[in-house]
């Protein structure tokens, strides 16, 4: 059974530029079949978006998406993990910010992220959402 962040995360995760508008992103995040992208400026992470975060933060809050900025709806990333780091470390972290996907950080380089159903993955097939996380997207 894993123990360590890098044994679970996703390795080179998808990043984009703040300037990037969220169209462009969104179907980004359609060809890569992801639910989450970084947003950098080379090392510098500035910010996480999700799918949940294109519909609530930029289409709803209307204009033009073409024009809107990837940066504008980014969630601020308030915690980071290691790669060395335990996964109970990570699961932790993610209660207490009540987040989903934390950036995996080493030597001031993003190298991964891993999410709550990475986590779940490893707890073992039979816990309920190791199960949902396992499940094929609907289309």
């Amino acid at each position: 059974m894993a123990t360590k962040v890098r044994e679970v995360m996703t390795g080179s995760p998808t990043s984009v530029s703040p300037e990037l508008d969220i169209v462009t992103v969104a179907r980004a995040m359609r060809d890569e079949d992801i639910g989450a992208v970084l947003v950098a400026e080379g090392d510098d992470l500035q910010g996480v978006v999700t799918d949940r975060d294109l519909v609530i933060r930029g289409l709803a809050a209307g204009g033009d998406p073409a024009q809107a900025r990837i940066g504008g709806i980014a969630s601020r990333v308030t915690a980071t993990v290691g790669p060395d780091d335990t996964l109970d470390k990570a699961a932790q972290i993610m209660r207490e910010r009540a987040v989903r996907r934390l950036p995996v950080m080493e030597d001031g380089r993003l190298v991964g992220i891993v999410s709550i159903g990475d986590l779940a993955m490893e707890e073992g097939s039979t816990s309920a959402l190791a199960d949902i996380s396992a499940a094929r997207p609907t289309t």
